[in-house]
C-alpha cells in the first residue's frame, strides 16, 4: 500500500512539483537545469526534496541505467483540491461559504473575476438542482 499522502506541500516541494507537472518524467539533474538561474537549488537539495515528495506519495521513480527518473503521480488539479480542502478545514470550519466570504471580503476581486465566479456558481446551482437522469427501463 502506498504511503499516506500529506495534505500540504512546502514551498520547495511545490516548486519541484510544478516542474514535474510541466516537464513530465525527468531526472534530478533535469529538474536542477530547468530551474531559473537566479533561484536554482543545489543538486543535493533537489534530490532530498524529491525523495521527501516520493515518501509523501506525490512522486515515484523508475531506474533508467544508473539514473532515476521521477514522475508526478498526483495530478496538479488533485493537489490543488487537496490544499483547498486542507485550508477550508483548518481555517474555515469546513465551510466553503466562509472561505468564499473571506475571499470576496478582501476587496481584491476584479470585475472579471466576479463575473467568472458568478458563472461558476450558476453552473454549480444548475448541476445541484438537475434531477438524476434515469436509464430507460429502470
Amino acid at each position: 500500500m502506498p504511503p499516506r499522502r500529506s495534505n500540504t506541500l512546502t514551498e520547495a516541494e511545490l516548486r519541484l512539483m510544478r516542474l514535474l507537472w510541466r516537464l513530465g518524467e525527468c531526472s534530478v539533474q533535469d529538474l536542477v537545469s530547468a530551474m531559473p538561474a537566479d533561484g536554482r537549488l543545489a543538486y543535493n537539495s533537489v534530490l532530498t526534496t524529491i525523495r521527501i515528495l516520493e515518501s509523501k506519495g506525490y512522486v515515484e521513480h523508475r531506474q533508467d541505467g544508473r539514473a532515476f527518473l521521477y514522475t508526478a503521480v498526483v495530478a496538479e488539479h488533485d493537489a490543488q483540491q487537496s490544499e483547498v480542502r486542507h485550508v477550508i478545514g483548518r481555517f474555515f470550519e469546513n465551510s466553503r461559504e466562509k472561505l468564499m466570504l473571506a475571499v470576496l471580503g478582501d476587496g481584491q476581486v476584479s470585475a472579471e473575476e466576479l463575473a467568472r465566479l458568478k458563472q461558476a456558481i450558476a453552473e454549480a446551482e444548475a448541476a445541484a438542482c438537475s434531477p438524476e437522469q434515469e436509464e430507460p427501463g429502470q
